[in-house]
């Protein structure tokens, strides 16, 4: 990965003094090989923001984010000290493990995962060792870990994509923390399903058909779901080079929520492939979110009183998992009603409170925005400038605590919304929406969604 700066290994050297036929001098003894081993560290806490990693022999790792690993690390095999930071906002770091001294065997390699939760402080280090032998051709290796802070014990199912599930088909039961033995199959499809104990009838995890590929040697690590639908866990692939790729449940959704920004519209219907989702949804107000099937869509905004009355007629497709806000923006009178499609990030930090601002303002022109800590913004330099409408300024995170937003036109100090003071909260995520007054007049306001509207 692009932040492991690895230093060169100590080779280390004797040299002894001996004699030989009554003629003392120097002689230079080959030193002894070093045994190595292999590590890779997972970032497995489901509410912490990115972290540095620092070891013995000047390894450092500088933003591994949550459902992430490092690359294979080769190292001395005997004692690691390993230490993990939470990058926190403003780049400062808080310590959540160690230093911790592990002990690591050249006949092993090991996967270290960081575990827990940031919001009870319970991060520790979960270490998972499996041969270092080569995986034979025609053969696969998979181990699983169970890294999903939030969920209960599970009974694991790995078996033929068509299998029917019983007692018989489990792989091993698992509570948190608990991992399998490194297990040998042959190369061919599998399926990955995850039950309560006990009760094979209720899958809460399907990974359907799923291909192991010859040599493959995999750590699969059930993590706290970050993605949208009903299971409580996504899987993380991680091989045996540190390359990751998520498993999904076969069942994830693609959550949408809408927002009606148009000040010059009256109520509005939103209608799917022809069928109407959303009845009356007026000005300034906005929906939960809608568990959809993944796929494409043809997406209508039309009147509430009138459905021939189309405003907005867009094709979009919805990725399996994904999150999104699709905003009506524009002017109803000036014939510029267009629709603005955002993706959320809804996993919550611990230590941080992100925020994230949106132009969806017709009459604010470009404008410039103010993070503060009192409502003087007469020195200040804004955190964003010259955001254009329809533009927004991402998820930014901010030490919990109190805070002004100002937004003024770009190069002002004359503030069009604002200034505002807001509290805002580690654990939180908070978006707002700059938007016009009702029928685009004076003053403008905001669209509050997330965490705002607890």
């Amino acid at each position: 990965m692009q932040w492991i700066k690895q230093l060169g290994l100590p080779v280390l050297g004797v040299l002894l003094l001996g004699a030989c036929n009554n003629d003392n001098h120097n002689a230079e003894q080959t030193p002894a090989p070093v045994e190595m081993s292999a590590v890779k560290i997972i970032h497995a806490v489901s509410d912490a923001p990115d972290v540095k990693i620092e070891a013995s022999g000047g390894l450092q790792i500088n933003g591994l984010p949550f459902g992430h690993s490092t690359a294979k690390l080769s190292v001395p095999a005997g004692a690691l000290s390993v230490a993990v930071d939470a990058i926190l906002p403003g780049n400062t770091t808080a310590r959540v493990i160690g230093p911790a001294t592990l002990s690591l065997q050249a006949t092993q390699t090991y996967a270290v995962l960081a575990v827990g939760l940031a919001a009870n402080s319970s991060i520790e280090a979960l270490v998972v060792n499996a041969p270092a032998t080569a995986v034979a051709t025609g053969n696969a290796r998979v181990q699983v870990v169970h890294a999903a802070a939030s969920a209960p014990a599970v009974d694991i199912h790995i078996t033929t994509p068509d299998a029917a599930l019983s007692s018989a088909t489990v792989t091993a039961t698992l509570a948190f923390k608990q991992f399998s033995a490194a297990l040998t199959v042959p190369a061919a499809d599998y399926r990955v399903r995850i039950t309560l104990p006990g009760q094979p009838a209720t899958v809460v995890f399907d990974s359907g058909t799923i291909p192991l590929a010859s040599g493959a040697d995999v750590t699969v690590a059930a993590l706290n779901n970050r993605f949208a639908g009903p299971s409580p866990v996504s899987l993380l692939v991680v091989d045996g080079n540190g390359n990751t790729s998520d498993l999904k449940d076969r069942n994830s959704t693609a959550d949408v929520r809408v927002v009606h920004a148009v000040s010059d519209a009256p109520a509005v219907d939103v209608l799917l492939n022809g069928n109407k989702a959303i009845a009356g949804l007026p000005f300034a107000d906005s929906t939960a979110y809608a568990n959809l099937t993944p796929g494409a869509y043809n997406v209508k905004v039309a009147a509430a009183a009138d459905n021939s009355v189309v405003v907005i007629d867009a094709d979009l497709t919805l990725t399996a998992g994904s999150f999104y806000t699709v905003l009506a923006t524009g002017s109803l009178t000036e014939n510029t009603i267009t629709p603005l499609v955002l993706a959320d990030v809804p996993r919550r930090i611990a230590t941080a409170a992100q925020i994230r601002l949106v132009h969806g303002s017709t009459l604010a022109g470009n404008v410039d925005i103010y993070v503060t800590a009192n409502s003087d913004i007469s020195g200040a330099t804004p955190a964003f400038s010259n955001v254009p409408f329809k533009a927004e300024t991402g998820y930014v995170s901010l030490t919990p605590g109190s805070y002004v937003i100002s937004v003024t036109p770009a190069g002002s100090k004359n503030a069009a919304i604002g200034p505002l003071r807001l509290e805002l909260a580690g654990n939180k995520i908070y978006t707002a929406v700059a938007r016009d007054g009702e029928n685009r007049l004076a003053p403008l306001g905001l669209i509050v969604l997330d965490d705002f509207n607890e």
